[in-house]
């Protein structure tokens, strides 16, 4: 499949009016691919072709179906790696990556997908190919055409290739697990981390109810001796060999007194039994039932208070459990409530307006979706959406890209 025969299939659906919703991976969890109307499904799946990497330039060229864990598989056999990942690692595909603005456990090192995008071609809504792919560091010419494609989850047009920014595979690299005794020492510790060294690759949170309720369902341990009211992971990756990770981390531990808290491991056969809490979290309340799955951001300073009226708020509600967990260090977290049969509660109606008063976000990396539009003015102001919407009806005059999705019909 080709970026030629996908701009022939928008073009014939244009001319004939029928809408079209592009499809990557189905790893979303706001209904941003999911047809609703007798639209014509266009899946990304055979756009799944892997160029070679560019070492000078430090990028990799690939179609949009190809997978997260198979494009950095390939970047690794050059020495290199794409310094994004996800739980959905292995059927997330970079289209629909690009088309969410992905995020997941790098974020606040290396941002978001959008910081990894150098290039992209794209098939817009009456069939036109557009194409971004010279890969230049420096270019100032005009509109930034691959950074408002990012994130327009399908409704400007159809991501089918991209150019991505690549850096050098981890020579070291080292996993802590720390108990601490809430968020705000979560992220006092984090600040200090990132004062002392700029390898601090990852900053994840769990808290006491979800590691019990990880090792009642599932028997994942914690790695700690003891339970904590929260568990902070951090991982810390260099390109080099010789940087003194251990000694770094110690430093920072010893200035909280935290060093007897933490377990440490600086090797791949203990590093993934470390990680097992935090990566076993999103599959809580599927076991539980009735999963609700949002993921909201505040600035850093707000964290704890999200986390406390957030419980308190969900507290009120019979039915109703909530697990919390996430990317502490670059404040988002995932709110996750399993909800009771016959519950009526909108759990979004609890949440949504208390991340909205802390000055956060409704979608830190998930989008918005058909899930999550009816929110979107708590957020964004009706100026802000008219602009949204001037710039999809540039884009696409007929409106065929995934209708309904961030805007309501």
């Amino acid at each position: 499949m080709t970026t030629d025969e996908v701009a022939a299939v928008v073009a014939t659906c244009n001319r004939m009016h029928v809408s079209v919703v592009p499809q990557g991976g189905n790893t979303g969890l706001v209904g941003g691919g999911v047809p609703r109307a007798n639209e014509v499904v266009l899946s990304t799946e055979r756009l799944d072709v892997i160029g070679a990497v560019d070492a000078i330039g430090r990028t990799i060229r690939c179609g949009a179906g190809v997978t997260l864990s198979r494009l950095r598989s390939a970047a690794m056999e050059d020495g290199f790696d794409l310094p994004l990942d996800l739980a959905s690692r292995d059927v997330a595909t970079v289209g629909g990556m690009v088309a969410t603005n992905a995020g997941g456990l790098q974020v606040f090192r290396y941002g978001h997908m959008r910081s990894q995008l150098a290039g992209v071609s794209a098939v817009l809504g009456d069939g036109t190919v557009v194409e971004r792919m010279s890969g230049l560091r420096k270019d100032t010419a005009g509109y930034d055409l691959a950074g408002m494609l990012c994130g327009s989850e399908g409704t400007l047009a159809v991501v089918t290739e991209v150019l991505l920014k690549l850096v050098p595979i981890a020579r070291s690299r080292l996993t802590l697990v720390v108990g601490l005794s809430g968020v705000q020492q979560a992220l006092e510790l984090v600040a200090a981390v990132r004062t002392l060294t700029h390898t601090l690759q990852s900053a994840e949170i769990v808290f006491a109810d979800g590691v019990r309720l990880a090792e009642e369902l599932f028997g994942t341990r914690s790695v700690l001796r003891r339970p904590y009211p929260c568990e902070l992971l951090l991982e810390l990756v260099s390109d080099s060999a010789h940087d003194p990770l251990i000694e770094i981390a110690g430093v920072a531990l010893a200035q909280f007194g935290v060093e007897d808290n933490a377990a440490v491991s600086d090797n791949e056969s203990t590093r993934a039994e470390f990680w097992a809490m935090r990566e076993r979290h999103p599959e809580l309340v599927v076991r539980l039932g009735g999963p609700r799955k949002l993921d909201v951001s505040v600035p850093l300073r707000a964290v704890p208070q999200l986390e406390s009226l957030v419980r308190t708020a969900i507290g009120r509600v019979p039915g109703l459990v909530a697990v919390l967990y996430g990317h502490v260090g670059d404040g988002s977290l995932h709110v996750n409530i399993s909800v009771a049969d016959g519950v009526a509660a909108s759990v979004e109606d609890i949440v949504f307006p208390i991340v909205a008063e802390l000055g956060g976000s409704i979608s830190a990396e998930h989008g918005i979706g058909v899930d999550k539009r009816a929110w979107l003015g708590l957020i964004r102001s009706s100026a802000d959406v008219q602009m949204m919407r001037r710039i999809k009806q540039a884009f696409d005059p007929q409106e065929i890209m995934n209708p309904g999705v961030i805007f309501s019909d």
